[in-house]
Order: C-alpha cells, then structure tokens, then sequence
C-alpha cells in the first residue's frame, strides 16, 4: 500500500509491533494470581545464549498461588533460578530436584507500586517506539518533498496521517495501561 513513496501500511505494522511487545510485557507483571503467562518476559543464559524459559522448561500452574518450572535439562536448573531471581517479579524460587516451585506471594502495597511503575516504565517504552515510527514517517515525507516526488499539500496532508496513527497508538497504549493498573492495584 505505498502512497507515493510512504508506505503507511509498514508504518502501521511497526507501531502495532509496539504494542504487541507492551502486551507481552504487562502480561509478564503478577496480579497475585499464578499465571503460566508470568514467566513469558524472562530469558535464561542457556547454552551460551539467551533463551525464553519456555524454550528450556515446562511451566505450568498447579495451584492457584503456585507456579511449576520443570527444567528439562538437569544442568540448566541453577540458570532457569537465577534467571527467575533476576527477573523483578518478586518470586523465590525453591529448587526440588529439576522442578523448580514459585510461591505467589500476596502483593503488599510497596509491592503493587512498584509493579504499578514497572508497567509505567513498559509503556513509555512503547509511546517511545511508536514516536519513532513516527519520526521515521515523517523523515520520509520531508525527503519526498525535499525531492520533489510529493507536493507540499500532500506532505501536509501525509504527516496528518502519520500523527493520527500515532495518536491512536498512544491512546492504546494509554488503555492498556490503565486497564493493568486497575488489575495490579485490586485486593
């Protein structure tokens, strides 16, 4: 769907890709309730690179305030431990031969805040990515003009469209983070 020499459609799909990593990353932040999706965010030093944990081990959700790691690899438990420990979810894991057990903790109010600012700190990340789609946009439109392609109407009329896209995208944004707030900050 190029227009002219801007292709709005890649412009989209990039911004979109924002907010896909920022669903991935508030899904990673814990409610007080074990979910499976917790453990997406963390990656563990496997074999000399960076692997997600579900690459190395099971994780599955027995009980509704516990969380089950099976590593499959015997020799991979104290990475998948430290990688969890490391990890700024607030779990301590206890090691039971290649299964690891994650207690969920009730949230204490310093606790809610600080996830409260982590998922702060995802999303402005995510506005950040999306304002540089943006930039990219509109470098692209001033070359264009600058080059004689597009007239200075249509420039207008493009970076219009560029800004709109990345407004939705920031009220998205903006919603998904209110929405995890208010789950984060329920008792």
């Amino acid at each position: 769907m190029a227009d002219q020499g801007i292709d709005f459609g890649d412009l989209e799909r990039r911004m979109n890709g924002a907010l896909g990593v920022l669903k991935t990353d508030l899904a990673g932040l814990r409610t007080g309730r074990a979910s499976s999706s917790m453990m997406d965010p963390i990656t563990v030093n496997a074999y000399g690179s960076e692997m997600p944990i579900n690459q190395v081990a099971t994780v599955s959700v027995p009980e509704p305030r516990m969380i089950s790691v099976q590593v499959w690899d015997k020799s991979m438990v104290g990475a998948v431990e430290r990688a969890i420990r490391e990890s700024n979810l607030g779990l301590n894991p206890v090691v039971d031969g290649t299964t690891l057990r994650l207690p969920i903790p009730e949230l204490n109010e310093e606790r809610r805040k600080d996830l409260i600012k982590i998922a702060h700190k995802y999303a402005e990340q995510s506005k950040v990515a999306v304002r540089h789609v943006r930039r990219d946009g509109m470098d692209t439109l001033k070359k264009l003009e600058k080059d004689g392609t597009i007239s200075e109407d249509d420039s207008r009329v493009h970076a219009d469209k560029v800004q709109k896209m990345t407004d939705e995208m920031i009220t998205e944004i903006d919603s998904m983070l209110a929405k995890k707030e208010q789950e984060i900050s329920q008792i």
